[in-house]
């Protein structure tokens, strides 16, 4: 059995604490990245996980020494890793010439990996490279995705989920409007995916409302899609099963819509609608000459009658 499956009874308070956080949770703790080098990384691939690792402080561990292994033929040192420190996403990058300046972006479920797609990094700008200011550590960056192979082909699909899931940070309940400095863009275009960062400027406008700029902030990259080891679609919807006790209660003849506009049904009786009053008009108002004929017809009813 490995060392880290057993079970292990804490002897002090602060061992206690430390698997306590590690336990299941309703709500799960925000997801950490780590970074890992390959036993060959180019200088292109180590400055990359640099620069994502400066993206994702302070969720992000970075490993700087080599670390022999290749994901898709053998995952257990990223198990090993994500274990040990706690990280259900990773990026390794390796380079051969075979595959030149790789980049394999993944998560894991469970301690196991759940999907991970590889990419190639054809073209790279660093975040020193371009003299701009930079963001400060731990902002939450708006993501936006350009191109309909995100929303048709599978692949990209889940690629969009996967880079949704590395890049969103923290879960927060309110943004204010200064907090919003920076995106990160990710277009589809040709069977490349071109990723650019933006730190977003608010300049004076005349108006309450201020005028957007974007100011590349670095990094960007050219990236083409390589080999992907997808999860099966029981896996995946096992992976996002929500906990009963999360799960909204169920409120009886109330419903919404698209636009999460709420709608409520009434259950009232029968009502005899011959017996509701309207609103009086002139223009409705019976004649003298209506109203004699009505009555004739009334009496010429009840006599047949009698």
């Amino acid at each position: 059995m490995d060392a880290l499956d057993r079970v292990v009874k804490p002897k002090t308070k602060r061992a206690k604490r430390f698997l306590e956080k590690r336990e299941p949770k309703l709500s799960e703790n925000i997801k950490n990245a780590m970074l890992i080098k390959g036993g060959n990384a180019s200088s292109t691939v180590t400055q990359v996980l640099r620069d994502v690792y400066a993206l994702k402080k302070p969720y992000g561990v970075l490993y700087k020494k080599k670390n022999i292994t290749r994901p898709f033929e053998d995952q257990t040192s990223l198990e090993f890793f994500s274990k040990k420190s706690d990280c259900s996403l990773f990026m390794f990058g390796s380079h051969n010439k075979k595959r030149p300046n790789n980049l394999v972006i993944g998560r894991m479920y469970d301690y196991h990996v759940l999907d991970m797609i590889e990419v190639g990094i054809e073209k790279f700008v660093s975040l020193k490279d371009i003299k701009n200011s930079k963001c400060p550590e731990g902002t939450k960056p708006m993501l936006i995705f350009a191109g309909d192979d995100f929303d048709v082909t599978e692949d990209y699909r889940r690629l969009k989920n996967l880079l949704i899931d590395f890049f969103r940070g923290p879960t927060v309940s309110n943004v204010r409007l200064a907090g919003l400095e920076y995106v990160l863009h990710f277009t589809a275009l040709n069977g490349k995916i071109y990723f650019r960062s933006y730190k977003l400027l608010l300049k004076k406008s005349g108006c309450r409302t201020p005028r957007i700029e974007l100011e590349e902030m670095g990094p960007s990259m050219d990236l083409v899609l390589r080999r992907t080891h997808l999860a099966s679609d029981d896996l995946y919807k096992l992976s996002m099963k929500m906990p009963k006790a999360l799960k909204p209660k169920k409120k009886k003849n109330v419903s919404h819509d698209t636009f999460g506009t709420t709608y409520g049904r009434i259950h009232m009786q029968k009502q005899d609608l011959s017996k509701l009053q309207t609103r009086k008009m002139k223009g409705l108002k019976k004649r003298p000459a209506e109203r004699k004929a009505e009555d004739q017809e009334k009496k010429s009813k009840r006599i047949k009658k009698d």
